[in-house]
């Protein structure tokens, strides 16, 4: 592989936009194709070039990224019709973006493998503000040699990127990464209703306990916009459930008890019969200010 390969980009969401930004602005050039038409024009006005089909982006590359929503999309734009295996040939590298399930990765995985194809998996966390700012954390499971290969790459799209094990084991990193994740943002949203109940500056509370040992992500990121009852997505409160509905199926096959995973997603499945599923993870505070009573704003 050249030392500035030619890069496929295949799903122009949220992340996928401004990541195809980063790597046109390092220099590389890049093909993309999406499922609909705003993504794709958005990129080709930043300077990228249009693809016309999965296949031959990746016919017409050496590193192929796909950051789609959910398993079947994957099953879809890499091994359906004109999906990238058509394009496939020896030497080229996939590399899935998307959080799905580990094992339809290591599924799509094997039949890439089958075309001397390697794909790593390589899902991402740190929203849409990481992926404007490269600094998300990539996991990456695969083969070490690939990894290597796409360092640099890597290196554009994130902040870090951690080699995580062998197929399949960066999609179980990051469904940990969710769980912690999820759990978070409920005791981000708990502290804020006790105190908004109570009465307190709330201004004020989001900056002592964002400067102390109970900081965080969410306290820092999360929790201003809630006090502005801003919900707009940074990360869509119905992909978060897609990732803890993998989550739960994960448990259930290694039969792990995850209580505080399973409570967000009952929280956030009655958020969702509201019709709030594409506002942000951040609109669960909705979920405790009903309980409550209450609601929280500066």
């Amino acid at each position: 592989m050249a030392d500035r390969p030619l890069v496929g980009y295949i799903g122009l969401g949220i992340m996928g936009r401004p990541m195809v930004n980063n790597l046109l602005s390092a220099g590389y050039e890049v093909t993309v194709w999406n499922r609909s038409e705003p993504g794709i024009a958005e990129c080709i006005e930043a300077g990228a070039s249009r693809g016309t089909s999965p296949a031959q982006v990746a016919q017409s590359t050496d590193v192929v990224i796909t950051c789609v929503t959910d398993s079947p999309d994957v099953e879809q734009v890499m091994l359906g019709d004109g999906g990238a295996i058509e394009g496939a040939r020896e030497g080229l590298i996939v590399v899935d973006m998307s959080t799905i399930s580990p094992d339809v990765t290591r599924q799509v995985s094997t039949a890439f493998a089958n075309e001397g194809v390697s794909m790593l998996d390589a899902p991402v966390s740190g929203g849409d503000v990481g992926a404007i700012a490269g600094t998300l954390s990539i996991m990456v499971g695969g083969d070490k040699q690939t990894f290597d290969q796409v360092g640099p790459i890597f290196d554009v799209l994130g902040k870090t990127a951690t080699y995580c094990g062998s197929s399949g084991l960066g999609q179980t990193v990051k469904l940990c990464n969710q769980i912690v994740g999820a759990v978070n943002i409920l005791a981000m949203c708990e502290g804020l209703i006790l105190g908004a109940k109570a009465g307190a500056d709330m201004e004020a509370l989001v900056m002592a306990v964002s400067n102390g040992a109970a900081g965080s992500w969410m306290m820092s990121n999360l929790a201003p916009k809630i006090l502005q009852r801003d919900f707009d997505p940074g990360f869509m409160l119905k992909l978060q459930q897609k990732d803890l509905r993998l989550v739960m199926e994960s448990a259930h096959a290694l039969k792990v008890a995850l209580p505080g995973a399973g409570l967000v997603h009952q929280l956030f499945h009655g958020l969702e019969a509201d019709g709030l599923g594409d506002e942000g993870t951040q609109a669960l505070a909705k979920a405790l200010e009903r309980l409550a009573g209450t609601q929280i704003s500066a």
